[in-house]
């Protein structure tokens, strides 16, 4: 899939935010290229959003908080985030993430 990279030390995601949700998780596939949508309840100000992409796909992977790095996107609803994963991790996030796509 388009929204997921893989890179020396784990994977990049490409996600599109819907900020402000009143639901928040994953919701689909989002353009062209395919992004991941995600909805999160905070606004996007002062990187409140931002902060909690982050901290949503860190607890939604089981990955510890400085494992999640957003790449690009800081003031944009398209946001690429680098998951920094150990070798053994990759397949089983990559295939959690995959499955997020299918209906």
């Amino acid at each position: 899939m388009d929204y997921l990279r893989p890179f020396a030390h784990g994977l990049d995601l490409l996600l599109y935010i819907q900020p402000g949700a009143s639901k928040v998780g994953w919701a689909g596939i989002f353009g062209e290229p395919a992004r991941l949508k995600l909805k999160i309840s905070a606004p996007p100000r002062d990187g409140e959003a931002n902060e909690a992409v982050l901290e949503f796909v860190a607890q939604e992977l089981q990955l510890k908080k400085n494992e999640v790095e957003l790449l690009r996107g800081e003031k944009s609803r398209l946001k690429d985030v680098r998951l920094f994963l150990p070798e053994n991790r990759i397949s089983d996030v990559r295939e959690f993430l995959l499955a997020l796509a299918r209906p």
